[in-house]
């Protein structure tokens, strides 16, 4: 008498849950501050915004660490990063400051949402496409959208830190909105995470130094903030320069190796 099959297990297993979760969470984190800017607690909007940043920043990494990647949890990757960092931030930005515009305040806010919706479309439509020059030589297009939440907020940043009511004049943060948009949908080359490299030497400054940042953060956060955004934002035209040097150096390998050589005479 043969024995009966044994019965298939149901269900996934929790470690494809984990990413997913910590993504959904980002998620919350951002329509959080949605909340926080409607009751005008600012510093909380902006910091659950900023904690959103961080989860989205882990939940990739989990997910490669626990061999979870799946199309499902990309999908819910991107739609977390529209609304927590373009919906929300937009919607922040416009409640501070742009409500005040006469004219095209909502317009502006909306141009955030839009191009972070945007640069996230474009991202996911060549997520499988052979002929990516950026993402082969290690760089990104475009700002991604954390960052571009965190450069957005600068204006905000500066009002706490000062408390001067000029740098939430909707004439000095309606131009600075504009332009984001604008570096989110921009085909500029810059830094990703898999470009930066520390040195084994360096190592111990590097772990050093995050734990003073954090630490930064926690005591001093708006200016710390504020001098991220701006390095990151000072990085630019060197990501752009070294993806030249790249792209040139690939072209002249790529020249030199469909070179034929003369036959002896």
């Amino acid at each position: 008498m043969t024995e009966a099959p044994a019965p298939h297990k149901a269900g996934i297993p929790f470690r494809s849950l984990a990413p997913n979760a910590v993504t959904a969470l980002a998620l919350c984190f951002g329509l959080t501050g949605i909340r926080f800017a409607v009751g005008g607690e600012w510093d909380k909007a902006i910091g659950a915004i900023i904690f959103a940043g961080v989860l989205d920043a882990l939940d990739g990494r989990i997910a490669r660490l626990l061999r979870a990647d799946s199309r499902f949890g990309a999908e819910l990757d991107s739609l977390s990063d529209v609304i927590a960092f373009g919906v929300a931030p937009a919607l922040v930005i416009f409640l501070w400051s742009l409500s005040s515009a006469p004219q095209f305040g909502w317009t502006a806010a909306l141009a955030l949402a839009l191009a972070c919706a945007l640069r996230l479309a474009r991202f996911n439509a060549q997520i499988d496409d052979d002929d990516q020059p950026h993402k082969s030589a290690g760089f990104l297009t475009g700002v991604p959208a954390p960052a571009g939440a965190g450069l957005a907020f600068i204006p905000l940043y500066l009002w706490l830190i000062t408390g001067e009511e000029i740098f939430r004049a909707w004439y000095v943060t309606m131009p600075w909105i504009l332009f984001v948009a604008l570096l989110l949908i921009s085909s500029v080359a810059t830094y990703s995470w898999s470009s930066l490299r520390v040195r084994r030497s360096s190592r111990l400054f590097a772990i050093a130094g995050v734990g003073l940042l954090g630490a930064a953060l926690v005591t001093n956060p708006w200016v710390t903030l504020l001098v991220i955004c701006s390095l990151y934002a000072g990085t630019l035209p060197f990501s752009i320069a070294s993806y030249q040097r790249v792209k040139r150096r690939k072209s002249g390998e790529g020249a030199s190796d469909r070179r034929v050589p003369q036959a002896p005479r």
